[in-house]
């Protein structure tokens, strides 16, 4: 963190209320504006990039806030996927059925993997976030505390604003920089956003085809197996060695199997030739699954366990 900028975060971010600009943020953005200039962007990108930046008070709180309470699996599932949530998304995956299965097809992604990312991110494209990247981004690379990060990002969201896949005006996202109908930082806007209808943009705000084929791009370019499913939640024997759990252990569903760990409804595993590992988000009272590959997958998308588990939820039960 900047000297002289302590006492401004004591007094504003961290008690709530709002953080005015100290006197270095403008000459720190436009020291972004240099540098940007330096990295060969255009100076007319630059220019109406930087038009309108102002510091984001909301983006350095949301940033240094955590949580009042503990959520558990127990509580968080109901909240992250409610029936009325499992309700639109069948209903969703069937209006889409057509455009699903093709995307589904060429990139090796079943299709209830891409509507469930869909929802449990944006609830289906409706929560996208109203925040302007270019302060937000700018506003938490000069507050300092993941200064290398954010600065990094806000210059891959100058480079998309370059490629002309959305205008100034419209380069919005969440608080943390965020954006479109599946929440990709800039740099995995960069990385994995596909102009999947061919109007040579890559619409993540408004372009459902864009949106479903950067998504199962993503899951495809991080090694999603199409013959897998996510996980499944499993009943674990109090005698299970504590040891065995985590991702670091992957053994056979036989040898899981043989060591007394059964499906929820205590029937046995599948008989099938893969690797898992055994998970228990909580404690040891919580619930406890057994990750796939594709676990591994959507961890690479978000590391949070409550939002894989959330995801593959979903998924399960638009296609039952």
């Amino acid at each position: 963190m900047r000297a002289g900028r302590l006492a401004l975060l004591l007094s504003g971010a961290l008690s709530g209320s709002p953080v005015q600009a100290g006197p270095d943020f403008d000459p720190y953005v436009a020291s972004l504006k240099e540098q940007a200039l330096a990295e060969g962007m255009l100076p007319e990108t630059v220019s109406a990039a930087f038009a309108d930046v102002h510091l984001v008070d909301a983006a350095i709180r949301h940033d240094k806030n955590q949580p009042e309470f503990k959520l558990t699996l127990d509580t968080y599932i109901p909240r992250a996927v409610p029936e009325w949530k499992v309700k639109q998304a069948q209903t969703l995956y069937r209006q889409h059925l057509p455009l699903l299965t093709k995307i589904g097809r060429e990139y090796g992604v079943q299709p209830r993997f891409i509507v469930a990312l869909w929802g449990i991110e944006t609830n289906f494209g409706k929560i996208t976030g109203h925040y302007p990247l270019i302060s937000s981004l700018s506003t938490l690379a000069w507050d300092g505390r993941r200064e290398a990060f954010f600065k990094g990002e806000l210059f891959d969201a100058l480079r998309i604003l370059e490629q002309g896949h959305v205008n100034p005006a419209n380069f919005k996202g969440s608080w943390a920089g965020a954006m479109g109908q599946v929440q990709f930082m800039p740099s995995s806007f960069l990385r994995y956003a596909v102009d999947q209808d061919g109007d040579g943009k890559k619409d993540l705000w408004g372009n459902l085809a864009d949106v479903f084929g950067s998504a199962a791009n993503y899951l495809s370019q991080n090694g999603w197996r199409e013959d897998q499913t996510w996980g499944r939640r499993v009943r674990v024997p109090e005698r299970l060695d504590p040891a065995l759990l985590g991702l670091d252990t992957r053994k056979s569903l036989a040898t899981w199997q043989a060591l007394g760990v059964r499906q929820q409804d205590g029937s046995p595993l599948p008989v099938v030739d893969m690797q898992a590992s055994l998970i228990r988000p909580d404690d040891i009272h919580g619930r406890s699954y057994l990750a796939y590959d594709n676990y591994r997958v959507l961890r690479h998308w978000n590391r949070s366990p409550y939002f894989v588990v959330a995801v593959g939820t979903l998924a399960d039960r638009i296609v039952k």
